[in-house]
């Protein structure tokens, strides 16, 4: 990497380092372009170079969140034998990454309230289309092992995908523990329609 890239990427990253910060204390709405312009000693112009808008470098930071939680699993993984236990598991760090992370708050604003431009709309699907394959992929598996009985995976996938989201929203307020057993009564609801039976 040359001296000029090299400095365009510690910029990028001090810029998305500080934003972070701020939409972790203030959230989402309350932090302004300017504020960020601040913290960072960077121009406007300089910011919207690296993400062409405050909505663009939310989308950025949810991204890095987005893979940090795809290694955190990965790393996690074969901890888990079989393709029910991995959708317990998954559940699991689920909670506890939206419980504890700092961007939590401020995705809820976002995702929830926000009106996006159409290049963020299409961002945002194709992050829930990776989480589609993430869950497509595994079920798949499920089925090919003989685990699950045989179905659509990439509908289950997006079913799956959906009580995941529903579920996140609507345990926000509720403790760690209660949190935990309304996820594991999902998945045994999930599972208890694809769960191969023996005749």
């Amino acid at each position: 990497m040359n001296k000029k890239k090299l400095q365009s990427e510690q910029t990028k990253r001090k810029v998305a380092d500080a934003a972070k910060a701020l939409f972790s204390q203030k959230g989402y709405k309350a932090t302004s372009i300017e504020e960020i312009v601040e913290a960072t000693g960077s121009s406007k112009g300089n910011i919207y170079y690296h993400f062409k808008s405050k909505e663009g470098l939310f989308l950025y930071l949810i991204d890095e969140w987005d893979l940090e939680w795809e290694r955190n699993w990965k790393e996690r993984e074969s901890l888990y034998k079989t393709t029910r236990d991995k959708l317990f598991g998954i559940a699991e760090q689920i909670i506890l990454d939206d419980l504890n992370h700092p961007l939590t708050k401020a995705a809820d604003e976002f995702f929830n309230n926000e009106e996006k431009g159409s290049d963020i709309e299409e961002r945002i699907d194709e992050m829930v289309k990776r989480h589609v394959e993430f869950n497509r992929e595994l079920l798949q598996k499920g089925i090919d092992e003989g685990e699950f009985s045989p179905k659509n995976a990439e509908q289950l996938a997006v079913i799956l995908e959906g009580l995941f989201v529903g579920m996140s929203r609507m345990s926000r307020k509720t403790n760690t523990e209660n949190v935990l057993q309304l996820y594991h009564s999902a998945i045994d609801v999930f599972l208890n329609g694809i769960i191969a039976r023996s005749s």
